[in-house]
């Protein structure tokens, strides 16, 4: 009897629990048949679509690009994004407007600048020589300068060939030659561009104090197309508002601007993630632009567009002539010796006038 009863406890255990059980099953089964319609009607859309157009994973790649973290045994940031679909936004944006937009302006700024020099020539001095000699520019003025404006312009040289490369140079030379031009421009742009950011440092420190802006550069800069056709005059300091406008719109600004976001690139290993990257590229890239195109009036004015300023950053002497011409105030004041910083050659200048 006793055994009899135990033997019926333990296959009414067993009834329950296989009761229990089923539960679960019956839900994952009922789940499972009513998530089959729908995967039964994705798999006939994409076949369907297959057929009418061929290699077309719409929806996978819909997924890969959704951003989603998933996992991966690959530790550190965004290890677990196969594909971060910012990619796209960022290759749009600089294959496109940046590309078109600064690319038509690389042309169009030269062609102009030239137009102007072809219509109204030099500014050329309008007394007579006096063989008197200023120093203007000292050894270490010339030296930070040139350093700046010899990496600055390899700078500009690989960056626009690897911007615009494949557009113009591709073309002509032929894809091993320019695979070859575009891994040198971009290692050498790499290990410039270090040099050019202590350049700009040194160029700042150098400059700052002669740069700020007084009210007679205002004036100078309402008046810079008369003043840049020889038609009218404007007295100013050591620099004019146009060059204090480079200093701190060129090489104040777009040389932080482009020094800041170089870093980044440069130097990936600091765990950036791909977001940051994407959009330092962007801004390095405008800004880079900029300085390029800003850098052309720079350029123009400091060698053919004013007779004897290339003259006077090359040996750092200005005639008399040309001091009182275009620096009237500074000129000034170094004649009446409230200018220091130069050699016995401006005391020279100062006994013999």
């Amino acid at each position: 009897m006793l055994t009899r009863a135990l033997l019926s406890v333990w296959l009414g255990l067993l009834v329950t629990i296989a009761g229990s059980a089923t539960v679960p099953v019956a839900a994952v089964r009922a789940a499972e048949n009513q998530a089959a319609p729908n995967r039964a009607a994705e798999n006939d859309t994409q076949a369907q679509r297959q057929q009418k157009q061929p290699l077309n994973n719409a929806p996978t790649w819909r997924d890969v690009r959704s951003g989603e973290s998933h996992t991966t045994q690959v530790r550190g940031r965004e290890t677990g994004v196969l594909i971060q679909a910012g990619g796209e936004t960022w290759r749009k944006i600089r294959n496109g407007p940046v590309t078109l937009v600064f690319g038509t302006l690389l042309i169009l700024v030269p062609i102009l600048i030239g137009s102007f020099y072809r219509y109204s020539g030099p500014m050329k001095l309008h007394g007579k020589r006096t063989g008197r000699m200023i120093e203007r520019f000292n050894k270490w003025e010339r030296i930070v300068h040139w350093f700046t404006a010899v990496s600055f312009v390899v700078l500009a040289v690989t960056g626009i060939l690897m911007l615009f490369g494949k557009h113009f140079l591709l073309p002509v030379i032929g894809y091993s030659a320019f695979s070859w031009f575009g891994a040198f421009s971009k290692n050498l742009h790499n290990f410039v561009g270090p040099l050019f950011i202590f350049c700009v440092a040194c160029i700042f420190v150098t400059f700052v104090r002669d740069n700020f802006f007084r009210r007679i550069d205002i004036q100078w800069l309402l008046k810079m197309p008369q003043v840049l056709t020889g038609k009218a005059h404007v007295p100013s300091g050591r620099f004019n508002g146009a060059e204090k406008g480079w200093f701190w719109g060129g090489v104040a600004l777009l040389g932080l601007i482009v020094s800041a976001s170089g870093l980044v690139l440069d130097f990936p290993n600091f765990d950036q993630t791909r977001n940051t990257m994407q959009i330092a590229n962007i801004v390095h890239g405008v800004g880079a632009l900029l300085f390029v195109l800003a850098s052309f009036g720079h350029i123009y004015m400091g060698t053919i567009g004013t007779e004897g300023a290339y003259q006077a950053m090359k040996t750092g002497m200005v005639d008399e002539t040309w001091a009182r011409e275009h620096h009237q105030l500074w000129y000034e004041e170094v004649k009446a010796g409230k200018r220091g910083g130069g050699d016995t050659r401006r005391a020279e200048l100062l006994g013999g006038s």
